[in-house]
């Protein structure tokens, strides 16, 4: 089969996640970390994200998971900060704040809604007037009726990002192995001890699988592994502008708006369960057009630069799945973080790197973890 290789930690999967578990891991003092991808590091659904930091302008209400979502933006301010002096790379992190828009009657009710409930949890917003709203983005629609203001929701440029970790990874000799496809996971009695690939086997004291989308593929030892993830395509399309015309990532009820400091537009985004196809659509851009000619009609005479999709990893009910599955020893599972892989990267890697090496507990890891399905299923016939 080829070589053999054995390292303390094997972590399955290029994209954020496995990238930010693998600095975590090397920043606790892990000596041996390998990095399998099956493709290029970080070209995935990482890569063809908006790279937007923003739990509050997403929430309909409160609970365990935006309480993850919101714990794990307030990193990113540190994170930026030391991925710069360790790697000598800008993630672009942009602090202006989020705007949220109301046209119709729907979106006003929705808006009054969310300011009501995050004010009340002590949450930064502010609701301002469709003046105030103008006045803040001068490019967004006439039509606008009134907004929502959240100030610390914010955007990162998440391929800067996946080159940040990916040179920490090139400078702090985390080996890592692109093109390398996993066919299985080793099994020796009831633990999990490495993993096969086409073209050799890698053996660890622990294993962790970040493998997104494609999860569901890997095989444990001959038994299919027992969770399921699948992939739902987003398609984004980009404007190109001489200069920069908004401040603020700008959101409506059907579609977002995401400024770049080059000057683009990224308009987003489509959910579609078509499997593993990464095609890209006319009816999509047409629909995302249409989308961002509700927040700003101007947009109408920039040209589109580019159009690209990707592939997020999805569980039954659209929360991440971390943690260990029951009787089955040294291995992690961080995935299905679905629309959400760029904002939780920094606390995932911390809750699996502190899992890993001192076996700190975590509510994250109670609430997310894999064997919820069949447990809810054994309770409610589901």
């Amino acid at each position: 089969m080829g070589f053999t290789e054995t390292s303390n930690v094997l972590i399955i999967g290029g994209g954020v996640i496995g990238l930010a578990i693998a600095r975590e891991l090397h920043k606790k003092g892990v000596k041996h970390i390998t990095l399998l991808e099956k493709g290029a590091v970080g070209q995935e659904s990482s890569w063809a994200a908006a790279g937007m930091l923003g739990p509050q302008a997403e929430a309909d209400e409160g609970g365990v998971f935006f309480d993850m979502t919101v714990a794990s933006r307030d990193l990113y301010p540190a994170f930026a900060a030391e991925l710069l002096e360790e790697t000598g790379v800008d993630i672009e992190l942009d602090r202006v704040g989020t705007l949220y828009l109301a046209f119709t009657d729907d979106d006003v009710t929705e808006v009054h809604e969310r300011f009501k409930w995050q004010r009340k949890a002590g949450l930064p917003v502010e609701h301002l007037s469709a003046a105030d709203a103008r006045k803040a983005e001068p490019f967004i629609s006439p039509d606008v009726r009134g907004a929502l203001l959240f100030p610390d929701d914010w955007q990162v440029e998440n391929r800067r990002l996946l080159a940040a970790l990916k040179r920490y990874a090139e400078i702090n000799g985390i080996e890592v192995h692109e093109n390398t496809h996993v066919e299985r996971l080793i099994v020796e009695e009831g633990s999990i001890v490495g993993a096969e690939t086409e073209t050799g086997t890698f053996h660890a004291a622990k294993t962790v699988l970040a493998t997104g989308a494609w999860t569901s593929l890997i095989k444990l030892g001959i038994a299919d592994l027992p969770v399921k993830v699948e992939p739902v395509r987003g398609q984004i399309v980009a404007f190109q502008t001489a200069k920069r015309l908004f401040q603020r990532v700008i959101y409506s009820r059907r579609g977002y708006l995401v400024p770049r400091a080059d000057g683009r537009i990224l308009a987003g985004s489509t959910s579609e369960k078509v499997e593993f196809d990464k095609s890209i659509t006319e009816s999509a851009a047409a629909r995302l057009s249409e989308i961002a000619l509700e927040i700003a009609p101007s947009i109408s005479s920039l040209p589109v630069a580019d159009q690209w999709a990707g592939l997020r990893p999805y569980a039954a009910d659209g929360l991440p799945i971390l943690g260990e599955i029951a009787g089955i020893d040294a291995l992690f599972i961080a995935t299905a973080h679905y629309r959400n892989g760029i904002l939780l990267a920094p606390l995932t890697a911390r809750i699996a790197a502190d899992r890993l090496v001192g076996g700190t507990d975590s509510k994250y890891l109670t609430e997310f973890g894999a064997d919820r399905f069949s447990l809810r299923r054994a309770g409610t016939g589901i």
